[in-house]
């Protein structure tokens, strides 16, 4: 069921309390595209006419990637590993880790990748919600946990390592904002400023647990905080709220949680690892705000490759977001942020 996969969906940093000319665009001939409904309501096709993403590099942080995946392998540029080996690489980025084993939950970094920029009109699977962006995968998260100290790193190797965005579908429980906040810890939150400083855009999951604030890292200054919509554009019941104190955060498409897989985010998973339920052996269906974020990923690879800056990127993806129902956009509520992602209106916005 859907639901046995909402909760591995954002993983918890748990050691620490115990996106000029158009560009060609590929037919759409991907098998699963019309199961796609995500990529619909942040109107991705209707953007790639303008920007696909070309050559722009995103950094999946995360459980790792299937590095042999058909719709990925094209897409992929040298990663690196950071479980338990200090601010020094111990592998490449594969999904299986240090030690060449699969553990459970570590299917995840598979999905968000191809959410992000699977490889598109190539007739298998999915399509990517930035086509001609490239994936660096790098592997912070074993067995769907890890240390803040990992995914710091992650992101420092992401920075400077020519990521232009790094994704963050992970996120410690609620109440570790007050470590960060205190000064307790401090490497994620110093990690994201040095990735600002090199023009990196952070996109970070709100959380999962119904909370009132995005979770950390989201939480963190810097970082666009993204919650999650169904495909009827209403907040996701499991979905934290988009606060937090720079009011950086918008909204984009995370599936229901419930029981249906078609209302849930189709993407890939390690081969053969796609569940009985749902399952189609290399793809799969997951829901929560892990799965919300890689669209808003995707949208910030099309943005950058327009050339433009790191400001001018977080301020067309919220100028941009469209407040459900009313229509509006400006807005910033708790529920959405400033809106759910419009890519093909992102595009469009000026570049200054």
């Amino acid at each position: 069921m859907a639901m046995t996969r909402l909760l591995a969906s954002t993983v918890a940093a748990t050691t620490l309390v115990a996106v000029t000319a158009a560009p060609a665009q590929a037919a759409v001939n991907d098998p699963l595209y019309n199961k796609q409904w995500g990529l619909q309501q942040i109107r991705a096709e209707r953007a790639w006419t303008t920007s696909t993403g070309s050559n722009v590099v995103i950094a999946v942080i995360d459980t790792g990637v299937d590095l042999r995946h058909a719709d990925l392998q094209s897409k992929l540029v040298p990663g690196a590993t950071f479980i338990d080996c200090g601010p020094t690489s111990c592998g490449d980025g594969d999904w299986r880790g240090p030690n060449g084993q699969p553990d459970a939950g570590d299917e995840h970094g598979t999905h968000v990748a191809g959410i992000a920029a699977a490889a598109t009109g190539n007739g298998t699977g999915i399509a990517g919600a930035a086509p001609d962006a490239k994936i660096m995968p790098i592997k912070v998260l074993e067995a769907g946990s890890g240390s803040f100290a990992d995914i710091a790193a992650g992101i420092r190797y992401a920075a400077d390592h020519g990521a232009q965005v790094v994704n963050l579908s992970l996120g410690a429980l609620p109440g570790s904002q007050a470590l960060t906040l205190v000064g307790l810890e401090s490497a994620a939150t110093e990690a994201i400023a040095y990735a600002q400083t090199k023009g990196v855009a952070v996109i970070a999951a709100a959380g999962n647990e119904t909370a009132p604030l995005c979770d950390t890292p989201a939480w963190e200054p810097g970082a666009l905080c993204v919650t999650a919509t169904d495909r009827d554009e209403l907040k996701a019941w499991y979905s934290n709220l988009g606060v937090k104190a720079d009011l950086k955060s918008v909204a984009a498409p995370g599936g229901a949680g419930l029981v249906n897989c078609d209302d849930d985010v189709w993407s890939s998973v390690p081969t053969g690892t796609g569940s009985a339920t749902c399952g189609q052996g290399d793809y799969d269906a997951y829901a929560g705000t892990s799965m919300a974020t890689p669209y808003v990923s995707g949208v910030a690879a099309l943005l950058f490759a327009q050339g433009r800056s790191l400001n001018n990127v977080y301020s067309a993806l919220m100028s941009t977001a469209r407040t459900p129902i009313v229509g509006l956009r400006g807005v910033y509520t708790p529920a959405y942020g400033w809106g759910i992602i419009d890519a093909q209106a992102a595009v469009a916005a000026p570049r200054t």
